[in-house]
């Protein structure tokens, strides 16, 4: 797998913003969060759509594109789709959050709700692409996708130069595959946070090959889904380049988004957050470390729902 960072951070520097780097203090210590929940269309997915949409050819643009997704990179392709003039669809689970349906359709996209799974998502995405001659840009399994997100790592080696770890959220692994190709000869460790209810990447790695599980309900939905059974590039990439694996449980990750809300001010949906959750679950990083808070969009209810729970909204350090 080729990939350029320098190159996609050119490409992509119209739409994608760089993100902020603010401070915590946690019971491991400080670190610093890198606030991709401040991104354009509320998460780090706008990377690598961008990065994705920005190499198609013009026939392929005249094409339309369709995706599958639990809601952000699905918001994130529409809103790149429509700044460029490119008809979008995009296949959903019935459990994606109302909040980014909304979104995705704000951006005139086409949205296609695909059933009880993540994988009749993506199913369908395929099916899609190959009956009606769309690109299909996949949400982590392309090397541009890949190259897109790794556009981070390059504003970590700049914001924080004494860098040692970096805490990441994994789900199908494009976030950790590119932070940890475009970090890789500065020294630093990468940590992959998984909810416990959306570990199949974690349990394919595991098992040794992808395999497919049901779809849990979690407040981390953002990590739901399959990784494809039919992997060409995360599987291996996030095996080979991953220090450790850590997972986070239910109430830890509530917990943490209460804290980001009450303690910094900060909007974080439950997939954003299981870094900060790990922090609060008893990992203790090697050195100065950052933490990728990748997302923001979580339902006005749910987060007033949790940020008024007594069991996770009394605010501590």
């Amino acid at each position: 797998m080729e990939v350029d960072f320098e190159a996609a951070r050119r490409r992509i520097g119209a739409i994608a913003w760089r993100t902020p780097v603010i401070p915590a203090d946690t019971p491991a210590g400080p670190v610093a969060l890198k606030l991709e929940s401040l991104q354009r269309t509320g998460s780090f997915k706008v990377r690598g759509a961008a990065n994705r949409i920005l190499k198609l050819t013009e026939r392929e643009r005249r094409g339309g594109v369709v995706t599958a997704s639990s809601g952000n990179h699905g918001r994130a392709v529409a809103e790149v789709a429509r700044r460029l003039g490119i008809a979008a669809t995009v296949c959903v689970p019935d459990w994606a959050d109302p909040s980014k349906l909304a979104a995705i359709r704000a951006a005139h996209a086409t949205v296609v709700l695909c059933g009880d799974s993540y994988d009749s998502a993506e199913d369908r995405a395929v099916a899609l692409a190959a009956a009606e001659g769309m690109t299909l840009v996949h949400p982590f399994d392309h090397p541009d996708t890949i190259e897109g997100q790794g556009t981070i790592a390059l504003e970590l080696a700049e914001q924080l130069p004494d860098l040692d770890e970096v805490l990441v959220p994994l789900s199908g692994g494009g976030l950790v595959a590119g932070i940890a190709l475009a970090a890789r000869g500065r020294g630093v460790r990468v940590v992959a946070v998984s909810a416990r209810r959306a570990s199949v990447m974690l349990r394919s790695i595991r098992a040794g090959r992808p395999i497919r599980i049901p779809d849990e309900d979690t407040i981390a939905s953002a990590l739901g889904g399959g990784i494809g059974l039919d992997n060409r590039f995360t599987f291996d990439t996030v095996s080979d380049v991953v220090d450790e694996h850590v997972v986070v449980e239910e109430d830890r990750i509530r917990a943490a988004v209460a804290r980001c809300f009450h303690n910094h001010h900060l909007v974080v949906e439950g997939g954003g957050a299981v870094g900060i959750a790990a922090l609060w679950s008893g990992y203790e990083p090697r050195g100065h470390a950052a933490v990728i808070v990748s997302g923001g969009n979580i339902d006005p209810a749910t987060l007033n729902a949790i940020a008024t729970d007594p069991a996770t909204s009394a605010p501590t350090a």
